[in-house]
């Protein structure tokens, strides 16, 4: 049995049209283990707090693999987890908001701190420092076209800086219900076989 983790976005209350819900009844269905937490205060998220929830849920099981799906928003709660980060042996990053973005909505500017990674350069110092020597070598991007939370393409800010493993889904824009991702077959099969390369609908 796999436990796997999904952590959403910003604004996000678990809506059964987003394909996170979707995906965590399929899971469930096959005998995971499925953590799908609300995290708190998601229309106003407060980082300390969202740090907090991503390390209450984030225990690594005694057996099993242990995966790690996050969509917008989470996936800069990982990046800026640190060593608050848990032990997962899998990771997907689905659809982050660039820098410029999180930073221009105050109720998420906090979340963009320190990740202008595509402007500064980053030293292998500099990632051990933020904690993403780990993210890179075992996460994986998913990003689509169009996304008018990064417009720039999120391989541009974190693909490429972090050197990770990526995926571009073509017409994909945010990768949400909005874009027409409720059901998204590819990451179902992601879940269960590392080997899939991860595709639109």
């Amino acid at each position: 049995m796999t436990t796997y983790l999904i952590l959403h976005g910003f604004q996000n209350h678990r809506p059964p049209g987003h394909w996170q819900h979707w995906l965590a009844g399929e899971l469930r269905a096959r005998g995971h283990e499925v953590r799908y937490p609300q995290l708190p205060e998601a229309d106003a998220p407060v980082l300390d707090d969202w740090l907090a929830a991503l390390a209450e849920h984030g225990e690594r099981p005694a057996d099993g693999e242990f995966v790690v799906l996050a969509h917008s928003l989470s996936v800069l709660l990982w990046l800026r987890a640190g060593a608050r980060r848990p032990d997962a042996d899998r990771v997907l990053l689905v659809a982050p908001p660039s820098p410029p973005v999180t930073a221009s909505i105050p109720e998420i500017a906090a979340f963009a701190e320190g990740l202008a990674l595509a402007e500064t350069g980053l030293s292998e110092a500099d990632r051990a420092e933020l904690g993403l020597t780990e993210a890179g070598a075992r996460a994986r991007l998913v990003y689509g076209d169009g996304d008018p939370y990064c417009p720039e393409g999120a391989d541009v800010h974190y693909g490429t800086p972090l050197g990770l493993d990526t995926d571009h889904v073509p017409g994909g824009e945010h990768l949400n219900p909005d874009s027409g991702y409720g059901e998204w077959a590819s990451v179902l099969e992601w879940c269960e076989d590392p080997a899939v390369r991860v595709e639109g609908r």
